[in-house]
């Protein structure tokens, strides 16, 4: 028996210290994954750096039970709202799939739909838009402490659909045909998404996917290329339109990056048609913080 035992043992501690092994070689990428990401995205920021701090809000995981009770409260009645509204948007075009040519030749249709869509719900979508911004805490999606570098195409994604990069960045990654919208709240009170690609205050919605669903690996992007003004960002994830093209569900995993200065934060979070705008995340960037001032940014 003992030369058994031995054996086993001995398997046991190969499968240990392999695993080990993995894990190391999985935390070198994914340092390297970082390091790659802040000598892409932080250029000219050094001086950004000295005049701002980023202070990231508050989730859903920080609360105690009695602001639990409270924020789901607050999220019962933004679903309440967005049924009272009739904010769901209704089948706006056939869901058969299309040959490639079809399919660019009907885009413009469909995008005019779209638009008249939005034009008569305009002020139901402020409205509810309006009471999800006032929202403070993140909403209970899970922050990615350290994703695997073979799980992470969202640059791959971006350099795809000619995604810029700048100051401020913030991308929102899933995987079917749905239809999933980005919404950044600015300091100044302007939002940024699908019906106002560009605010006034530098911030650009550049990549807008699955109008029509023609990716099952979609990506959106929000970018400042040039400076980010002061004050507090709120980062909200809509489920505008189910597709039904190859059994795509009606609940999606999505996936939010936030780029602030080179650093990055990462989110997983999940949404249902027919529920209210997320508020995901919110962080700050304040004036006149010396450099010397080594807070988490994110």
């Amino acid at each position: 028996m003992e030369p058994i035992v031995t054996l086993t043992l001995s398997v046991g501690i190969g499968t240990l210290v392999i695993g080990a092994l993995a894990r190391m070689r999985a935390k070198r990428k994914s340092r390297a994954l970082q390091a790659a990401r802040r000598a892409k995205y932080a250029h000219n920021f050094s001086a950004q750096r000295q005049r701002t701090q980023n202070i990231r809000g508050r989730q859903f995981e920080d609360l105690d039970e009695t602001e639990i009770a409270e924020y789901n409260d607050r999220d019962l009645a933004r679903n309440q709202n967005i049924q009272f509204l009739r904010l769901l948007v209704a089948d706006l075009f056939d869901e058969d799939e299309l040959t490639p040519d079809a399919e660019e030749q009907q885009r413009e249709e469909l995008l005019q739909e779209r638009t008249s869509w939005i034009e008569e719900h305009q002020e139901g979508l402020n409205e509810h838009a309006a009471l999800v911004q006032e929202e403070e805490i993140g909403s209970g999606v899970s922050v990615i402490e350290s994703l695997a570098p073979e799980d992470d195409d969202i640059e791959e994604r971006l350099e795809r659909e000619g995604g810029k990069s700048g100051e401020v960045q913030l991308s929102l990654a899933w995987d079917d045909y749905n239809d999933l919208d980005l919404h950044v709240f600015c300091p100044s009170g302007e939002r940024i998404y699908f019906n106002n690609k560009k605010s006034e205050c530098g911030g650009e919605l550049d990549v807008d996917m699955n109008v029509r669903p023609v990716s099952n690996n979609p990506v959106e992007n929000v970018v400042w290329t040039g400076e980010a003004p002061p004050g507090k960002y709120k980062i909200g994830v809509h489920f505008y339109k189910h597709h039904r093209k190859r059994r795509s569900k009606k609940t999606t995993n999505f996936r939010l990056r936030v780029m602030v200065h080179g650093e990055s934060r990462d989110y997983a979070g999940t949404i249902t048609i027919g529920n209210a705008m997320q508020m995901v995340t919110t962080f700050t960037l304040k004036e006149n913080v010396p450099l010397s001032d080594k807070s988490n940014p994110l």
